[in-house]
C-alpha cells in the first residue's frame, strides 16, 4: 500500500519554532487543501544523555538532561519527506534531532 502523506513529529526548542515554521513553509509542508503553513505544536519535556564524542546543544556529556521542548506536528507529501527533513535539519540546533515520519492512511476526512 502506498501512502500519499506522512505526518512529521519534530522535537525542537521553543526558541527555534519561527525558523522551523519558515523552513517548513519553504518546502510546502503543512499544505492542506486551500491552506498552507498548517501545523500544531505543544510543550513536552525532552530527556537525553549525550555520549562521548558529542557536542550537545544542551546538557553535559555523560549526564542525563531534561529540558522543555516543543513537539511540532506537520503533514507533508510522502514524495517530499527527504526534502522536508533536510530543511528541518538545516534550522534545527541539535546534532541528532528527533524527527519521526509516520505514513498516514487517510487525511482530511
Amino acid at each position: 500500500m502506498e501512502f500519499a502523506y506522512c505526518k512529521l513529529e519534530i522535537f525542537i526548542p521553543e526558541s527555534h519554532l519561527g525558523a522551523l515554521q519558515q523552513a517548513l513553509a519553504e518546502v510546502d509542508a503543512g499544505h492542506i487543501g486551500a491552506y498552507d503553513c498548517c501545523l500544531s505544536y505543544h510543550p513536552v519535556t525532552g530527556c537525553w544523555r549525550p555520549l562521548d564524542g558529542t557536542n550537545p546543544y544542551l546538557g553535559t556529556v555523560g549526564e542525563i538532561c531534561t529540558a522543555p521542548e516543543l513537539k511540532v506536528e506537520v503533514t507533508c507529501k510522502t514524495e517530499r519527506v527527504a526534502q522536508t527533513i533536510a530543511a528541518i535539519k538545516a534550522v534545527h540546533p541539535y546534532e541528532e534531532p528527533v524527527i519521526n515520519a509516520i505514513p498516514l492512511y487517510q487525511v482530511g476526512l
